[in-house]
């Protein structure tokens, strides 16, 4: 868990860097290294990636930063891009010298058993292996009218924990009263998705901080990063909120040097 988090403030800034699968080859992912470089040097904690990227964004003389391994998968091609299925395993994680392994649940899926199903294979992998388990919890379906609907949101953030995570990953549900709810609930660490593409900085720095203030551990943010016109300078202002604990301001000033 060191590998992946910041060990005096035991909070997390995570970059999933695994969108090529879903979306293909967006902007930000397509020079891996200079990415994983750029995310390093600003500060972050761990990268997410899938399998077949390992080599091209982390290793290779790369700055040292911790990987965490994604073993679920879906493409945005068809129109079952909820269905997440297993397409690593732990063992794999192991081999390439991974710190943590994912998995992401879509609660409302259709396949929502067997992607409970599969959460419950890997947790019980990583308990033998003593690997740390993040899980992706999302409110997302036919039968989800909100997204970020705070109890939807708390609801998946337990259930994910009842699974055996020892970090979850949510949608922030926007305001601090409602997200301290989430993190009371789910007993174990909560980290933040970033969601779409936001317009402003100050939009950014400003989620971070209220679900710190929330009793957050800190986020997993990929598009509002590596789509960055400076990706160095947001993680250095995330992680200047995250694991350093200054103010949105002081953040701010940091992205702008």
């Amino acid at each position: 868990m060191e590998r992946i988090i910041d060990r005096r403030s035991h909070n997390a800034v995570i970059v999933p860097l695994d969108h090529g699968i879903s979306m293909g080859p967006l902007e930000g992912l397509i020079d891996m290294k200079k990415t994983v470089n750029d995310i390093a040097a600003g500060g972050a904690t761990a990268v997410i990636e899938q399998k077949g990227m390992v080599n091209a964004g982390h290793r290779n003389n790369g700055r040292d930063i911790g990987l965490i391994l994604h073993l679920s998968a879906s493409t945005d091609i068809g129109s079952s891009s909820n269905e997440k299925v297993l397409v690593a395993t732990v063992e794999e994680a192991i081999k390439m010298g991974a710190d943590a392994v994912s998995v992401q649940v879509n609660f409302g899926a259709a396949s929502e058993p067997q992607m409970i199903r599969d959460a419950g294979q890997v947790s019980r992998e990583c308990a033998d292996w003593g690997m740390p388990l993040i899980v992706m919890a999302y409110p997302r379906g036919p039968t989800v009218k909100n997204a970020y609907d705070p109890k939807l949101i708390a609801h998946a953030a337990r259930a994910a924990a009842e699974l055996g995570a020892d970090i979850v990953k949510v949608n922030y549900t926007g305001e601090i009263s409602s997200f301290s709810r989430v993190v009371d609930g789910a007993e174990v660490p909560v980290v933040i998705a970033g969601g779409p593409k936001m317009g402003s900085d100050l939009e950014i720095l400003n989620m971070v901080h209220d679900s710190l203030a929330a009793g957050g551990h800190g986020v997993s943010i990929g598009r509002n990063v590596f789509q960055h016109r400076n990706v160095r300078g947001i993680t250095a202002a995330i992680s200047q909120l995250v694991t350093h604990g200054r103010t949105v301001n002081r953040a701010l000033e940091e992205l702008k040097q």
